[in-house]
């Protein structure tokens, strides 16, 4: 008699092992290093060309004057501090779903770059808000949400590297990050849905943009240069990561061999 195979199990099996074909750190390695260098030199041209355009050349806004110009880094750094965190939870679910080796220490490299992201954009927005509101900070639901994001971030990075055993802390972290994921319908949402300071969006996929195109186009090159510019970062800590563990593997073996 032949055995049987059910079907349901086969077919879940296969994403987990597509994902955990790219789990190799030899082979993470190897694609990595060829990525890193023309990712690193687009970010640092698209950001530069995007800043420049967008702080010397675009046009300054009729209401706010040369306030605006802020938004080049503001509005990529808050774009990043969002979608970073759902690339945070994405790998939380990697890791408690399929056990992906690579998800942890992607998670953990991540939590730092997007926490530096979030700071930047509460910075901003400060340095934004004073001309515009006469204030550096008011407790805004949008500008309350991020700060809410930032202390996530910061949440996830120390809880990541409280336990003696990285299991136990990235199993924590990626518990935390699902939790915290909460934050991100809210940060989009909240100008629709209480009454704030803060404006409305101005790029949507369902209308029009309400921005003169001479503005929004430096806006979307500063984007794709910052957002290149993240995941640079990324892979570069990533990288560095995955050669720090073959390292210690290969230290705890020569040490138990030569014991």
């Amino acid at each position: 008699m032949l055995p049987t195979v059910d079907a349901s199990t086969t077919v879940a099996r296969e994403p987990a092992r597509s994902l955990h074909r790219f789990a190799n750190p030899g082979r993470f390695l190897r694609l990595s290093g060829r990525l890193l260098p023309p990712l690193a030199v687009a970010a640092l041209v698209l950001t530069a060309a995007g800043l420049g355009w967008g702080l010397f050349v675009a046009p300054a806004d009729w209401q706010q004057g040369d306030a605006v110009r802020i938004m080049y880094v503001h509005v990529p750094a808050a774009w990043l501090a969002s979608a970073g965190y759902l690339a945070l939870a994405v790998c939380s679910v990697f890791s408690l779903v399929w056990r992906h080796p690579l998800a942890d220490l992607a998670a953990a490299e991540i939590s730092p770059v997007g926490a530096g992201f979030a700071a930047l954009c509460l910075v901003t927005g400060s340095l934004w808000g004073k001309p515009m509101w006469g204030a550096w900070w008011v407790w805004d639901a949008r500008l309350t949400s991020v700060l809410v994001l930032f202390f996530l971030y910061l949440g996830h990075v120390a809880l990541v590297r409280a336990f003696d055993d990285p299991q136990r802390g990235y199993r924590a972290g990626a518990i935390l990050a699902l939790v915290g994921a909460v934050d991100l319908p809210i940060i989009k949402f909240s100008v629709d849905w209480w009454n704030t300071l803060h404006q409305p969006a101005t790029i949507t996929l369902t209308g029009a943009p309400t921005m003169y195109i001479g503005m929004l186009w430096p806006l979307f090159v500063s984007a794709a240069g910052f957002t290149l510019g993240f995941a640079a970062i990324v892979v570069a800590r990533l990288r560095a990561a995955v050669m720090e563990r073959r390292i210690r593997a290969l230290l705890m073996a020569r040490a138990q061999a030569s014991g």
